[in-house]
């Protein structure tokens, strides 16, 4: 797949994770929690800091510090994908890294938060609250690692 492919597929995540915001902003008030099983609840938070709510509490610069990183790594990984072209699984990883980043980028752009709506518990315990675009991005990280891993491999057997 070339770029063109890697930047639909991109495209693809903003838009499930977009689509999946819609309808949470939609259907439930903010703080909202509806119960699905025993360990997961469809809730809606708001984030406006990073992962783990990372500078949550700063005054408001962080939304467009967390804008300019997430624009200036969608374009480094641009230029990385055309780079490494023949490299499906790392093309394939930051590709999920930018489709997610670009999904809260969004939100933030537009929002001033993030949408956050799976909420994972058990016994009293509560994950923190994350949406599809942290779920991509998550993906396109264990995707990297098993990439350099399956790289080391090869390395080492000569080929």
């Amino acid at each position: 797949m070339g770029l063109p492919g890697w930047l639909a597929l991109a495209l693809l995540v903003i838009v499930l994770d977009q689509f999946t915001k819609v309808l949470i902003l939609g259907s439930f008030a903010w703080g909202d929690s509806m119960p699905i099983t025993s360990f997961f609840n469809l809730v809606r938070v708001h984030n406006t800091g990073a992962a783990f709510s990372f500078l949550a509490g700063a005054s408001g610069w962080q939304r467009w510090f967390f804008i300019g990183i997430g624009v200036l790594a969608s374009a480094f990984i641009i230029w990385m994908l055309h780079r490494h072209a023949g490299q499906k699984l790392f093309c394939f990883a930051i590709t999920m890294i930018m489709g997610g980043a670009l999904g809260n980028v969004i939100d933030r752009a537009v929002h001033g938060y993030v949408v956050d709506m799976l909420d994972f518990h058990a016994a009293g315990w509560h994950f923190p609250a994350f949406n599809l675009a942290d779920s991509a991005i998550t993906l396109g990280a264990a995707c990297l690692i098993l990439d350099e891993v399956l790289r080391v491999v090869r390395a080492r057997k000569g080929g």
